[in-house]
């Protein structure tokens, strides 16, 4: 009995620590809009902030692709289409929406992936799914028509909007990858190797695209207004690369080794409530009380889709955590 005792207590206290990560890793994320978008009004373009923070990021987890390097030989498919959509495609479609439309809005719009995993795995692999996630998917696209006031004939940007919805469509990419090394058991490919290369495919990509050789690097000598309120760049670029990106990353991971996926992804739901207030204290972004109620509508749609259980008889979807961390399924899945 003592030992049982234990054992519990030692299961209590890593559960404890996985939902502190969880809890890190979501104001990591929740803060990299509200960093970027004083730079981009500072005047780089958005895609050079995207490059700055991926070239970055893979910079500080090269000694990670290093030692991982036997993926390169093992699952090149995995690590190109990871680099392409889950890091290359959303962050240069969300950071181009925040450059038109609010933070808040644009990161509650990305949550718009887990409903549309649902519709993947319903439609296109043909497994079925349960009442409540569809319910999750009404509620979720319900909260968005509130959130862009579609009664005001769509007040915000559209191309904006399009922007943050390409992010959650790359979402939806980076959900089927990591789902395609979920029951690889033993031989399921590292989640850190998987995340370092596809910095570095994301960073390569980017590269071509944005050609940083043309940016004004002058900007990140000077400052940026945070609602009016002068802070050096430097240390927002800092901010993205090491906090936003790397520590998110780092520990999104970690906290799905001591949680389960489906726990996780509930406390990464947070990232979106984190970054709206973020964006209103930091940068003067105020919704509205009907986008507030939206975007708390979405949350909701957002947490029923991916925490439901998958009905009888059929597998699990993949729309079982939030879209940092369910590439560690591929690791120790807890």
């Amino acid at each position: 009995m003592p030992v049982r005792t234990s054992d519990s207590s030692a299961s209590g206290r890593g559960r404890g620590v996985g939902l502190g990560l969880a809890l890190v890793s979501a104001v990591a994320f929740g803060g990299s809009g509200v960093a970027a978008k004083p730079l981009i009004e500072a005047g780089l373009d958005p895609l050079h902030v995207v490059w700055l923070r991926v070239a970055g990021a893979a910079l500080v987890m090269l000694p990670l692709a290093v030692r991982h390097r036997a993926l390169l030989r093992r699952r090149p498919g995995l690590l190109a289409g990871f680099g392409l959509l889950a890091v290359a495609g959303v962050q240069a479609c969300y950071f181009a929406a925040l450059s038109r439309i609010p933070v808040g809005v644009a990161l509650l719009i990305e949550y718009l992936a887990p409903a549309l995993v649902l519709g993947w795995v319903r439609f296109v692999q043909r497994r079925p799914v349960t009442r409540a996630a569809a319910v999750g998917v009404v509620l979720a696209v319900g909260g968005l028509a509130c959130v862009v006031e579609v009664w005001s004939g769509l007040g915000f940007d559209a191309l904006g909007l399009l922007l943050a919805l390409g992010a959650a469509c790359c979402q939806v990419g980076y959900f089927v990858l990591s789902d395609q090394g979920s029951d690889a058991g033993d031989e399921a490919p590292d989640p850190l190797g998987v995340i370092a290369y596809g910095l570095l495919v994301g960073a390569a990509v980017l590269t071509v695209v944005a050609r940083p050789w043309s940016m004004d690097w002058s900007v990140l000598t000077g400052t940026a207004r945070m609602d009016g309120t002068p802070v050096a760049a430097v240390a927002l670029l800092a901010w993205i690369v090491l906090v936003a990106t790397v520590v998110a990353y780092v520990t999104g991971v970690l906290a799905v080794r001591r949680l389960s996926p489906q726990v996780a992804g509930v406390v990464a739901c947070l990232e979106a409530v984190i970054a709206t207030v973020l964006a209103w204290i930091l940068l003067g972004e105020h919704l509205s009380a009907p986008q507030i109620a939206g975007g708390v509508i979405v949350l909701v749609g957002a947490f029923i889709a991916q925490s439901s259980t998958p009905a009888k008889g059929s597998e699990g979807p993949v729309a079982s955590g939030g879209p940092e961390r369910e590439l560690s399924r591929g690791g120790t899945a807890a």
